[in-house]
């Protein structure tokens, strides 16, 4: 069986897959800057600071392939984001080609192309249109995983996670939610399947109000397990809640985009109609 590196370990995804991984991949390496509070007595884990190349090649070691999802996942200030997503997401790929590790799912995120509005379905090629320095990120961490696969071989899936947890939370994540098992099964394609080079896909699961199209993780024998309109009474109960937001509710990306939002609006939203 291959080992497999997932960086991340200690966040909320990486908590969820430390308990979904194993038995698919049981030479599983777990690595974050700190480890679990409750990490198990049969879990491996190595410490690593992704902004350090040493630590990063260090974690890499013996490793045939890496589920990346180690850095800063909220939005944040611009040193936080260059050191632990920008820097730290460099290392990682250039630790993996020194090392020889095979292939590499990046954790991307919707957040890179957030500012498209609601109305327009968009597939993987688009144009990014990052939402803050959170979604900046992630569209530079898809280009190094681009630079990588092409000038060194090195086969790169990388996922543009919607909203991850176990059901849709509010009425935007009914159109992004992503089920934990079908992010399994998206990083099994990006570890397995013989014909990855560079890949993006969504990770969503079977969304009926889905603003992305997503054919391509299709193509390669996605099919998801959840479905969003299951949890549609929760989620527009849950709705009800929230208070509007004119930007946030326009746009893919939700209140990312309306944080430190103060441009005019009307102008964004007449040239998103035309």
């Amino acid at each position: 069986m291959p080992r497999i590196l997932m960086t991340g370990a200690s966040g909320g995804i990486g908590t969820s897959l430390r308990k979904l991984l194993p038995p698919i991949y049981p030479d599983l390496l777990l690595s974050d800057i700190k480890p679990p509070a409750d990490l198990g007595a049969n879990e491996k884990f190595k410490a690593a600071d992704l902004a350090d190349l040493a630590q990063c090649e260090a974690i890499c070691e013996g490793v045939d392939g890496i589920i990346h999802f180690g850095g800063y996942s909220v939005e944040g200030s611009w040193d936080q984001i260059l050191q632990a997503n920008i820097i730290g997401g460099y290392n990682l790929f250039e630790a993996a080609y020194r090392k020889g590790v095979k292939r590499v799912v990046f954790a991307s995120s919707n957040h890179a192309v957030g500012f498209y509005p609601r109305h327009h379905k968009i597939g993987t090629d688009v144009t990014p249109r990052p939402d803050g320095r959170y979604g900046v990120s992630k569209v530079f961490g898809e280009a190094v995983g681009a630079l990588y696969a092409d000038k060194h071989g090195l086969k790169v899936t990388c996922l543009r996670i919607g909203n991850f947890g176990d059901m849709p939370l509010d009425q935007r994540r009914l159109a992004i939610w992503l089920k934990p098992d079908d992010l399994v099964q998206l990083c099994r394609i990006g570890l397995e399947h013989p014909d990855i080079h560079f890949e993006i896909f969504y990770g969503a699961s079977f969304n009926e109000r889905a603003w992305w199209d997503n054919h391509r993780a299709y193509e390669f024998g996605y099919r998801p397990t959840g479905r969003a309109e299951d949890f549609r009474e929760h989620a527009m109960a849950e709705q009800a809640k929230l208070k509007p937001d004119p930007v946030g509710d326009y746009f893919q990306g939700g209140t990312f985009c309306s944080m430190e939002f103060d441009a005019d609006p009307s102008r964004i939203i007449d040239w998103n109609k035309r």
